[in-house]
């Protein structure tokens, strides 16, 4: 059980660093406005309260998607 819990933790975590890392990446590259405020600026304007409700929902909706598929398969 404990070990499920741990893979599950490290699952949703992974798939949130993925979806801010992403988020950043585009706020440097197509934002422009980095260029004048630069990178805390960038990491201010990513990490929302809305972005994380958002990262969170979507890592469980991939969690269980794959979960899903693993027992299909």
């Amino acid at each position: 059980m404990t070990k499920t819990i741990w893979r599950a933790a490290t699952e949703v975590g992974f798939i949130i660093f993925l979806f801010y890392s992403n988020l950043l990446m585009g706020e440097f590259t197509r934002s422009g406005m980095e260029r004048g405020r630069g990178f805390v600026w960038a990491v201010e304007d990513v990490f929302s309260s809305a972005n994380l409700a958002i990262a969170v929902i979507a890592a469980l909706i991939g969690y269980f998607v794959v979960e899903l598929l693993r027992r299909k398969l």
